[in-house]
């Protein structure tokens, strides 16, 4: 299923995305967001899986108010040099030997198709194409070999960074957390519709339409399972967490003359079989 949340009327819904049409979950006595079809566990998804197989009231995709995937996660987890060659081209060129993270504020955030804000403060202003894993079943110390019955699905992250206030301190928390400087969308694509830990995807981010970021998902230094597998060892995972698994090669800082996003720019993250998360840029 691709699950979503979206605006209807005024109104937030839970639908169901089946092609160029969303189906009124919420309509068919769900509740109103993915995050509370996640609370419900395996039978909120047996439930959605039933009434989406039935259809219902639809509206277009194209034009749609959506609104993030996940509205409310208890914690969202980034992940930063996950990709040898991303690691290579950053200030530190060593791969890391533990998963560096940081946390990431759902205010730093936006849905699909809603601009991203590059801050009046800077001009480095940066895009990072990355997978999304949520978690859908809760638990703490979880083995690796375990890990992926822990995630209910993927989306897509634009890991928006500013990259002068982000190299200001040991700490990225600043430069990875300015208001409405991320995007997360379009919609949680559940894990059985996708290779198993998302391994094998090519996955892109073009900006104005030029290929700036193009790799795959098998080159991650850790993989999803040692990604959730190593977060529970810290704190218990919750249904509609978010671990965001890292970026490729290819970001604006590390080229040559540097590249970053500006007003009127549109920026695309692609993952194959996930989706296309775009996103325009304005001034604050």
């Amino acid at each position: 299923m691709r699950l979503l949340n979206y605006l209807k009327d005024g109104k937030r819904s839970l639908g169901v995305r089946n092609g160029d049409t969303i189906t009124d979950l919420t309509a068919a006595g769900l509740p109103d967001s993915v995050d509370a079809l996640l609370a419900m566990g395996p039978a909120g998804l047996a439930k959605a899986k039933e009434a989406a197989a039935k259809g219902g009231a639809t509206t277009p995709f194209k034009g749609a108010r959506l609104l993030p995937p996940v509205l409310n996660p208890s914690k969202a987890i980034a992940v930063g040099l996950n990709y040898i060659d991303h690691a290579a081209e950053s200030p530190y060129k060593d791969a890391p030997k533990y998963p560096v993270l940081f946390h990431r504020f759902p205010s730093s955030w936006v849905a699909h198709d809603e601009a991203l804000i590059k801050p009046k403060v800077s001009d480095q202003f940066d895009y990072e194409a990355e997978v999304a894993v949520i978690i859908g079943k809760a638990g703490r110390y979880i083995a690796k070999d375990k890990a992926l019955e822990h995630v209910v699905g993927y989306s897509l992250f634009n890991d928006g960074s500013i990259r002068d206030y982000q190299f200001k301190s040991h700490q990225w928390m600043i430069g990875k957390n300015f208001d409405a400087t991320a995007s997360f969308g379009p919609e949680l694509v559940t894990a059985d519709e996708l290779p198993a830990g998302v391994v094998g995807l090519r996955i892109q981010a073009r900006l104005n339409g030029q290929v700036l970021q193009d790799a795959n998902t098998k080159d991650m230094i850790f993989d999803v399972a040692t990604l959730v597998s190593t977060c529970s060892e810290i704190f218990e995972l919750q249904p509609g967490d978010v671990i965001i698994s890292g970026t490729p090669a290819g970001v604006g800082f590390a080229r040559k003359p540097p590249i970053f996003m500006k007003q009127g720019d549109v920026i695309e993250v692609e993952v194959e079989k996930i989706g296309i998360l775009s996103n325009s840029v304005k001034n604050e």
